[in-house]
């Protein structure tokens, strides 16, 4: 529901109907918005935005992008900001901006939150988050702490502590394993989790797609092979001297 006089600020591709009296037009995101960052890395740069001018209340319909449920927020309950994942924003009324965190990473090595969640929800207003499958609100108590699979992350205030945990990954290459991100969260705050992350979903479509997998698609394999000759190698080498002595 579009009240009179109501803007609603929509993710471009979600909007599926709307009332006759809403008028719709194109936003562009400013430099200072991180607009600058999200062309050079190929994302849209682009919001659509609805206003009903008319005394007369509208609607507008907005779906998920992927199987998941939606959320409504209000911000002025999470003050004000949240830190959200590139794809769970939708849509916002009134006052709330989505910024990028690409301009806020750390300049150290350390792995920040801003990695992983690189949209900023600000305001006092309501915002629309999707997340796959069920979602959870977890409410972390002061130094409480809970790890999660990083991509299961949809959203989370900003009061909330994130250390990124990454797994050697020649260790799972060599002996396999997933390829999983877990981050550890230590409140307080609140944080917001996803049973099926988008990634997961469309890996799972993958695998079971008809395409032959490729040494590039495969490094695990590739690696044995790798190790397999070398063995032989050495094997063969080993017996040519002991027959010499």
């Amino acid at each position: 529901m579009v009240k009179s006089h109501e803007k609603l600020t929509v993710k471009p591709g979600t909007m599926c109907y709307m009332s006759g009296n809403i008028q719709m037009d194109n936003n562009y995101l400013h430099e200072n918005d991180g607009g600058m960052w999200q062309w050079i890395f190929g994302k849209s740069i682009t919001s659509t935005v609805f206003f009903n001018p008319g005394p007369d209340d509208g609607y507008v319909g907005i779906s998920a992008p992927f199987p998941g449920r939606i959320l409504p927020i209000d911000l002025a309950n999470f003050g004000g900001e949240l830190l959200s994942q590139a794809d769970a924003f939708l849509c916002s009324v009134n006052d709330v901006s989505v910024t990028s965190t690409a301009d806020q990473r750390p300049r150290n090595n350390e792995i920040g939150a801003e990695m992983i969640l690189k949209q900023k929800l600000r305001g006092q207003g309501m915002a629309f988050i999707v997340g796959g499958g069920s979602v959870m609100q977890k409410i972390l108590a002061p130094r409480e702490v809970i790890t999660v699979d990083a991509a299961c992350i949809v959203a989370m205030t900003t009061t909330i502590n994130f250390q990124l945990k990454n797994h050697t990954q020649l260790r799972r290459a060599v002996f396999g394993g997933d390829n999983q991100l877990t981050a550890s969260l230590t409140g307080p705050g609140v944080v917001f989790i996803q049973s099926l992350p988008f990634t997961r979903l469309s890996q799972r479509i993958a695998s079971r797609s008809m395409a032959a997998p490729s040494l590039r698609d495969n490094p695990k394999f590739f690696i044995q092979i790798v190790m397999f000759f070398f063995l032989a190698y050495v094997m063969i080498v080993s017996s040519i001297i002991l027959t010499d002595v």
